[in-house]
């Protein structure tokens, strides 16, 4: 107490001294992974927007896909853009953005819509965001997950968005890196990895028909069993009905990236779950039906309010409290 009362009058200082031992609040950090799901990923709009407006500012941000170019504007401040973008669109539009080539690794070259994404983002670096961000790719010669963040963003979101067969490979770094879903479709592991002590995920594909169904080829003439390992969820019960006719090559395509993607997310999740899951209800939104922002952008604002409640309550859990007065 003298050496306090002596520092004071020395240095000038008046009032009372700050309590050096009193703990220090800190506001759990908010990590968000953001999944991909190509066009339902407008759904990760909704739900920021949302978020932004219950005052839970994420921390985080691991994105993946279209997760990665939601959340790498969201983090760059031009969410704004990235959304009035996203409302313009037209099936017509989007085909003019498409630069269709048969001599590259995929059908899209995707010169046009690197040029669309500088405008906005220029320059940027993924380490100079104010919200540490991180970009989930796959590199293609070892299947390696990767995780950028250090680099030109805009080189990061089109490494995790390059759908194989869709879009060519990006390099990075002298690697050749494909989209990120084909590892880690709803990067969770990230944002805990990163800091995060709560973690928030927007999975696209959680309401989407189930594909856990082993089917039992039998003999000609007897009826096909069906042997469910998973428990069907939402409306789907049974298996699709047979087509007439063999589907075409894109549907193939995606069909297939469909089943790989929602496998996977089950895997991931399973081994590390988030403390909240937003399940926007994208059953009727196609992979590629860009043109549906404004519906799509609602189904993610719908499913953040629904889980808004239960977020707040975690929250407040995890809040540490006013300090307690020491007994006397």
């Amino acid at each position: 107490m003298f050496f306090d009362g002596f520092a004071r009058r020395a240095f000038g200082l008046t009032g009372d001294l700050p309590d050096q031992t009193a703990p220090t609040a800190r506001r759990p950090k908010i990590g968000l992974a953001l999944g991909g799901g190509a066009a339902r990923g407008w759904a990760h709009i909704g739900a920021l927007r949302v978020l932004d407006e219950a005052g839970l500012r994420p921390d985080i941000i691991a994105g993946c896909s279209i997760g990665a170019v939601v959340g790498g504007c969201y983090a760059a401040g031009k969410l704004d853009e990235l959304e009035a973008f996203a409302r313009t669109l037209t099936k017509r539009r989007i085909m003019g953005l498409l630069d269709f080539h048969i001599t590259g690794s995929g059908l899209i070259g995707g010169n046009r819509l690197r040029r669309l994404l500088e405008v906005d983002l220029g320059e940027l670096l993924v380490e100079d965001l104010p919200i540490r961000f991180a970009g989930v790719a796959t590199e293609l010669a070892t299947g390696h997950e990767l995780w950028l963040t250090q680099g030109p963003l805009v080189q990061t979101l089109r490494a995790s968005y390059a759908l194989p067969g869709i879009f060519d490979p990006v390099q990075v770094g002298g690697r050749w890196l494909v989209d990120g879903a084909l590892v880690n479709p709803v990067p969770v592991t990230v944002a805990r990895a990163l800091g995060a002590d709560l973690v928030i995920c927007v999975n696209l594909n959680a309401e989407i028909k189930a594909r856990g169904g082993t089917v039992v080829q039998t003999p000609p003439g007897d009826p096909v069993v069906e042997a469910l390992t998973e428990q069907p969820r939402g409306f789907f019960r049974g298996r699709a009905k047979p087509s007439a006719s063999a589907p075409g090559m894109a549907a193939v395509m995606i069909e297939a990236f469909n089943i790989i993607q929602d496998r996977i997310s089950r895997s991931r999740l399973a081994g590390d779950p988030p403390d909240l899951m937003l399940a926007p209800k994208m059953q009727r939104v196609g992979l590629f039906e860009f043109h549906r922002a404004a519906e799509t952008i609602e189904l993610g604002a719908e499913a953040a309010r629904r889980r808004l409640p239960e977020l707040l309550e975690i929250l407040g859990e995890l809040q540490p409290g006013p300090p307690q007065a020491a007994p006397i």
